[in-house]
């Protein structure tokens, strides 16, 4: 009578190829989903920082070497108060002038025109951002 082959001796021979395939999918399983954590919590902080004010600097110009005339085009909610912050850089770089704008017309979407002083010739104006204020 032949005898019926028993599986190897535990041990003997080290992991098999299905344990080794395992180990593997268990790692490519937990970087995925650190990865997937990851992506979640970047949404959820973004979400909740994000602002409802919105703002972009259409042109800028100087007009004097003390003057800057900007507009800025601005989103956000009717009943929203905002402030958008500008500030002109000199020629070197260094701060020339910096202005908060406040925004409290009952619109969603409209253009804002700002006139701003500044210490000497400035070489560029950007707008630094928009944010809600606690005002209405």
């Amino acid at each position: 009578m032949a005898a019926a082959r028993e599986g190897l001796p535990d041990g003997r021979y080290g992991r098999s190829a299905d344990a080794r395939a395992d180990r593997k999918l268990k790692i490519v399983g937990a970087v995925l989903g650190a990865g997937l954590l990851g992506v979640i919590a970047w949404s959820g902080v973004h979400y909740i920082t994000k602002s409802d004010v919105t703002g972009q600097l259409l042109r800028s110009k100087p007009v004097s070497d003390d003057t800057v005339q900007a507009v800025v085009e601005i989103r956000k909610g009717k009943d929203q108060t905002g402030v958008c912050t500008l500030r002109s850089l000199g020629a070197d770089g260094s701060e020339v002038g910096r202005k908060d704008v406040t925004l409290d017309r009952r619109e969603e979407h409209f253009t804002e025109y700002v006139v701003m002083r500044t210490t000497q010739h400035a070489a560029a104006t950007e707008l630094e951002g928009c944010r809600a204020t606690s005002g209405r």
